[in-house]
């Protein structure tokens, strides 16, 4: 196959999955079109929805109608009837399988879903222009359209070449909530891997630049608090009342002043908030969801702690009552220089990167680091690993776009890496 044969395959499959972004535990049609390219690649072994997570440990898993929107949108959208019924409930996600004998166990992890945001629809947005905007409520704005292509395209790869030993490649659900990474961590898939790397494209790295090793994690907790208070006429009985507004206010306020910490950076965020029904009405119903975080999974649990007890404190000043819960978390973690090693040296010698660099600090926070935690804890070793890419405007934004020319650098780079782990066995 010629170079320019395989680029336009990666890109014609690529923007398949960016018309179609799904957010977490809604990937329905995403994790049937995997099947199809994996079933078409031909694997030795396939996993699919709840194959492939860990009894209760989903987090942030959407309510049934919401579920069964999204559901049914797939299967208007030609989602597979007969993978579509494995997935449901939520149950999304997927991993192959390739078995080429003695040798050790290589995993690629790649998360596949998409934010609940709106695209732009800028003529000059590229997908606009090129024909393939987001046909969804959500959007591809953080890449994981080209995560799920380059996977893939590893898997394809590897099949075809020299490889001894088995490879796994685990397509996740629900990164963006942080709420996919641990039951894909704790199904059992995991317990006989040696090595493992994981996939960023971007991160405000430009096309033909690599990170061997992306560190600098921050632990994270998602959090959902609702306040009940009890209703009164704001203006003939406002003393009668006990106002869960006042409650969330007072505790939004209060996070922001939580004490710093000696051991390193912390985070806390109240990112959403709402509550109560009319101006005249002392409202009895309140939420804020917010996120804690920390420079180390301990730092992130001091926070944690501390936001409890400002929200509990808050609640109980107003007369109110307030039940917290964990919608997302995922700890800290570090990659092993002896697989940053193997990733910068193939990284040297891969067309199109101009500049490997040997690590760098992602400042923010993913939940591939319970799958790179469970393996290090079983004794193998864990890299995330980063592909730049030029994208106009920043992750997350409605702008975001991927620069095509990183899939096949990507998919290049990581068989090659896999290959030489495999062979090397660092």
């Amino acid at each position: 196959m010629s170079q320019q044969t395989h680029r336009d395959r990666l890109v014609e499959l690529r923007r398949a999955f960016h018309r179609h972004p799904e957010p977490a535990w809604r990937e329905f049609w995403t994790t049937c079109r995997i099947v199809d390219e994996l079933e078409t690649i031909g694997v030795d072994e396939l996993y699919v929805g709840p194959e492939v997570l860990a009894d209760g440990e989903r987090m942030a898993v959407p309510d049934n109608d919401e579920l069964d929107r999204w559901y049914e949108q797939a299967r208007e959208a030609g989602a597979r009837e007969d993978v579509l019924e494995r997935l449901d409930g939520g149950y999304t996600g997927a991993m192959a399988v390739l078995d080429r004998g003695e040798g050790p166990t290589v995993a690629l992890r790649v998360d596949i879903d998409g934010l609940l945001r709106e695209e732009s629809t800028d003529e000059d947005h590229v997908p606009v222009a090129e024909g393939f905007r987001s046909e969804t409520e959500a959007m591809h704005a953080c890449g994981h359209d080209a995560h799920a292509t380059v996977g893939l395209g590893v898997l394809e790869a590897v099949a075809d070449s020299d490889f001894e030993g088995t490879l796994k490649v685990l397509f996740q659900p629900g990164e963006e909530m942080i709420a996919g990474g641990k039951p894909m961590a704790k199904s059992g898939h995991l317990d006989d891997v040696d090595y493992l790397l994981a996939l960023h494209v971007g991160l405000d790295h430009p096309t033909g630049e690599v990170v061997a090793g992306i560190d600098g994690f921050l632990a994270v907790s998602h959090f959902r608090a609702e306040f009940s208070g009890s209703p009164s006429h704001a203006g003939g009985k406002p003393n009668a009342g006990d106002n869960a507004v006042h409650a969330m206010a007072t505790a939004v306020e209060n996070l922001y002043g939580i004490a710093r910490h000696e051991d390193g950076a912390t985070r806390v965020n109240a990112g959403k908030v709402g509550g109560g029904t009319a101006t005249n009405i002392i409202p009895e119903e309140a939420f804020i969801e917010g996120e804690v975080r920390g420079e180390t999974t301990e730092l992130k649990d001091y926070m944690k702690e501390r936001a409890g007890e400002v929200v509990d404190s808050a609640a109980s000043m107003h007369g109110c009552e307030v039940e917290r819960s964990t919608e997302g978390e995922a700890p800290s973690a570090e990659s092993d220089e002896e697989l940053v090693a193997v990733v910068h040296d193939v990284a040297t010698e891969t067309r199109g990167v101009d500049e490997p660099l040997r690590r760098d600090e992602l400042g923010g926070s993913e939940d591939a680091t319970f799958l790179m935690r469970e393996v290090q804890r079983n004794g193998g070793l864990a890299a995330y690993v980063g592909v730049g890419t030029d994208h106009p405007g920043g992750h997350h934004t409605a702008t975001f776009d991927v620069d095509e020319d990183t899939l096949p650098i990507a998919v290049n780079l990581l068989s090659r890496s896999i290959r030489e782990i495999a062979e090397k066995r660092p």
